[in-house]
């Protein structure tokens, strides 16, 4: 994943560098969630993790807190919003749990999904989860439900940059030590990086006109993007593949299969895109098409 090391670290205070924490909300809020219908009927058997999940009456789901957009936990209330969170919601609907009542929501940071689920911390995970190899040798997955991509996040009034080619001269922004940097710096070294220690801090400089963009995920910006949409915006084609996927126990591919299904089934039913257009849809960004299910992975 993109932002791992990144977005688990706090919105550390620099001086001279703009403001920490992440950019109010000053553009539109969310939109209401959509209401996913309970097959109260289901039933997996197979899965010792659905079976502890039933017999406890709820589901424990790993997500994140801090992403914008993606999975963002309110301190006023502790209401948790985004995409993941929805892709989250709807697939414990088709498991038969009810999403306003049935699910506890665990944040857990990128280095410790792994332990998580195989310690039975969570019942699956839903949190900018990009599947590869390394991974697959710990963990079971089901989906992909989205492929993110690197891409640019600049100022609306922004005219030349439309990519990483456009780079030149230019400050880039990123966080220290995040596969982004190391991308920007490696590929493009005629940019000039700029690293900070979080998105957020970036996103602010951006925004003060002492950074030039700001580059991770597209997930991410889109998120930042979907905050100020009258100032912010994502360009280009994503230079980078993140298949994001469901996190599940590696033990458990009944339960692997049964969220590809289920994946297959909110697709078709326009509970995906509907669930994107409330969340990264904010940003102006139309949904993309969600990509092919991998059945292999849970072969």
């Amino acid at each position: 994943m993109l932002c791992a090391l990144a977005l688990s670290a706090a919105a550390l205070g620099a001086t001279g560098c703009g403001r920490s924490g992440s950019p109010p909300l000053r553009g539109p809020r969310p939109g209401e969630p959509p209401r996913y219908a309970v097959d109260s009927r289901f039933s997996l058997p197979s899965s010792p993790t659905w079976r502890a999940a039933r017999e406890r009456g709820r589901l424990t789901i790993g997500v994140k807190e801090d992403q914008p957009g993606m999975g963002e936990m309110n301190p006023a209330t502790g209401a948790y919003s985004g995409f993941d969170i929805e892709i989250a919601r709807m697939l414990a609907a088709s498991l038969g749990f009810d999403p306003r009542r049935d699910i506890r929501y665990r944040p857990i940071a990128s280095a410790n999904r792994e332990t998580a689920l195989q310690n039975g911390q969570v019942d699956y995970y839903v949190g900018t989860y990009t599947i590869n190899e390394g991974r697959k040798k710990l963990v079971g997955f089901a989906g992909p439900y989205y492929t993110a991509g690197q891409k640019l996040l600049v100022r609306r009034g922004e005219r030349d940059i439309t990519g990483p080619r456009n780079l030149a001269g230019r400050k880039v922004c990123s966080a220290v030590g995040s596969t982004p940097l190391q991308r920007i710096e490696a590929d493009y070294p005629e940019a000039d990086a700029v690293a900070y220690d979080s998105y957020a801090i970036c996103v602010d400089n951006l925004l003060n006109d002492q950074v030039d963009a700001v580059t991770t995920d597209d997930t991410i910006l889109l998120g930042y993007a979907a905050k100020d949409p009258g100032k912010l915006k994502v360009v280009g084609r994503a230079f980078s593949d993140e298949p994001y996927g469901v996190g599940v126990p590696k033990s458990d591919k009944a339960l692997a299969r049964a969220l590809d299904t289920a994946l297959a089934a909110r697709e078709r039913n326009g509970d995906w895109k509907r669930a994107y257009d409330v969340t990264l849809g904010l940003s102006g960004v139309p949904a993309p098409e969600p990509p092919r299910i991998d059945r292999s992975l849970t072969s």
